[in-house]
């Protein structure tokens, strides 16, 4: 009888317990152990286990939980005496910053100090401990009660250690120490614009939690992203970073092919082809053909192909910097999009505060949110003569394209109907409602993607290239779209070539007025139809066996949000 497939606990004994859907991971706990590392930092996308991974961890070693042994019975961590006799011999302080989605320092301070003192809470036996002096115990009530209050952040930056040094007290037993979802405050910060108090807190607490705590025996951390060293672990030299190129514990997030087919199996499914297609693509390490867990449970609850891995704020990030990047950042997009790779330089390390103008932190944050994978890794020559390690990607899976795709319909979403509108009027050649619909698709959503410092429309290309991204996904089926190619003496801005004979070709040319060379929009809109005709740029067009007369050319004038089509 194949078991219940429960969607969204997180909770280790809850699962076994009730005799849920469940995939042995706890080999993570034999490698981490015998890892030896102080302290662990483990990226992995969202939604791939590490919830449930931390508390399977505090189920095992924390000695709240001694005399549950039988949650690891039948697996495979419990074969070994040597772990066996592990269980429960540790104190454990766990906690995870998933919650801390604050729109200001203020508040996002005020939720970690809440978090803080809901941990101080749950150890007040420590209040009746006969191993802590009078004053540990006085000291022990001044921290709790002044996180509750809202406490200095030098108290609250080094509440964890002394937790540790108090419990190690009571114990005479080092703690091991889980944080998870540790990059979520500065993810919120970068996003609030509070970036730079939050990681000069965050720098404090794990420099108190991490670096100087003698009472730690080990710790984890998980994440999305390596929030980079000089951002906030600058003083911790003890790190081990394991991020998705790591070959450590490369399958004890997300699952492999073999447990998926094996679960449909045990479901009495079928479409493992399909399943494949759509939620295959990711890569831990060495290790290929993982799947997002998190779609697989609920392919397995509802036996539907759909897309469940959306709608979190990490797909907005991820939007933010797609919709609000610069040209060469959405030429990029364009071809993975439509199922090309790009080869950039990247360093893993994520600098937040970078992220809105340096384009390998972009691709950085994507590889590391899931949203990429790498095909190919180091070996490139560049124009430098020299080999770097740079990476091609692409993106993971056929559900991330299709996340990617309504994200960028959701761009048009304020002036959808319009754009609608002008994509039929562009079908059937009609000039007038071309010119209708796009002045109000341009007065909805250029600012969308014009992110300049000073409100300016004097520049198209990031609307022009987010308006070729909403080509794609509206057109993609019937026209092969490509943008800012070479074609005769030039490059084109917009090019679609029909995959039907019948349907005609289009040659897009965006053009800004200039007030120093042109008089009137009309103007502008004659040169930019000039340039089509000077550069030759139904060249390509014409070598692919495509007529004249199936060539249609439209020139694009900007002025402000004023647009001229012709």
């Amino acid at each position: 009888m194949a078991r219940t497939v429960a969607i969204g606990i997180q909770d280790f004994s809850d699962l076994i317990k009730n005799d849920y859907f469940y995939i042995d991971k706890t080999e993570f706990i034999k490698e981490w152990w015998e890892s030896g590392d102080a302290v662990t930092l483990i990226a992995r996308p969202r939604r791939f286990g590490k919830t449930l991974n931390m508390s399977m961890l505090e189920y095992f070693f924390s000695n709240r939980y001694e005399r549950q042994g039988e949650l690891f019975e039948g697996l495979s961590i419990w074969k070994e005496e040597k772990y066996r006799n592990l269980q429960g011999k540790y104190p454990v302080i766990s906690l995870s910053f998933a919650n801390v989605k604050e729109t200001t320092f203020a508040s996002a301070y005020e939720m970690i100090c809440q978090i803080l003192y809901s941990l101080y809470v749950r150890n007040d036996f420590l209040l009746e401990s006969s191993r802590l002096s009078s004053e540990q115990k006085t000291f022990y009530r001044h921290i709790r009660d002044s996180l509750r209050e809202g406490s200095s952040a030098v108290e609250a930056a080094t509440a964890l250690q002394q937790l540790s040094a108090l419990l190690e007290c009571h114990y005479e037993k080092k703690v091991i120490l889980l944080l998870d979802e540790y990059d979520t405050p500065m993810q919120e910060a970068y996003v609030n614009g509070y970036w730079e108090e939050m990681v000069s807190f965050t720098r404090s607490l794990f420099n108190s939690t991490f670096k100087t705590n003698p009472y730690l025996e080990r710790a984890i951390m998980t994440g999305i992203t390596r929030v980079s060293k000089e951002s906030v672990f600058s003083d911790l030299n003890n790190l081990k970073v394991v991020t998705t190129t790591s070959n450590e514990y490369a399958t004890a997030f997300g699952f492999t092919e073999e447990e998926v087919f094996a679960a449909m199996d045990e479901m009495n499914m079928a479409k493992k082809a399909e399943v494949k297609t759509w939620y295959d693509g990711f890569m831990f390490g060495n290790v290929s053909d993982i799947y997002n867990p998190w779609s697989i449970l609920n392919f397995l609850d509802t036996g539907k192909i759909s897309i469940y891995w959306a709608n979190t704020s990490a797909n907005s990030l991820a939007g933010k910097l797609i919709r609000e990047g610069n040209r060469r950042i959405k030429e990029s997009f364009e071809t993975l999009i439509q199922g090309g790779t790009i080869v950039t330089e990247m360093d893993e390390q994520i600098v937040y505060n970078q992220l809105d103008d340096n384009e390998e932190a972009i691709w950085s944050l994507l590889l590391a949110s899931g949203y990429l994978k790498v095909v190919k890794a180091g070996g490139y020559i560049l124009d430098t003569e020299e080999c770097e390690e740079d990476y091609e990607l692409t993106l993971t899976n056929l559900e991330v394209r299709l996340v990617f795709r309504n994200m960028i319909k959701g761009w048009f979403k304020k002036g959808s109907t319009c754009y609608n509108d002008f994509i039929k009027a562009l079908m059937i050649g009609d000039l007038d409602a071309m010119n209708e619909y796009m002045n109000r698709v341009t007065a909805s959503v250029f600012s969308s993607f014009d992110t300049g410092k000073q409100p300016s429309y004097t520049e198209p290309e990031r609307f022009y290239h987010g308006f070729v991204l909403g080509l794609m996904v509206e057109l993609q089926d019937r026209y092969v779209i490509t943008s800012n190619r070479e074609s005769g003496f030039g490059r084109y801005d917009i090019m679609l070539q029909p995959k039907r004979e019948e349907e005609d070709a289009v040659i897009i040319e965006f053009k800004v007025f200039n007030k120093r060379k042109e008089e009137t929009l009309c103007d502008t809109l004659r040169a930019a139809l000039a340039q089509i005709e000077e550069k030759q740029y139904e060249r390509a067009l014409l070598d692919q066996g495509i007529t004249p007369e199936h060539i249609r050319k439209y020139g694009f004038a900007f002025r402000g949000k004023e647009v001229l089509i012709g």
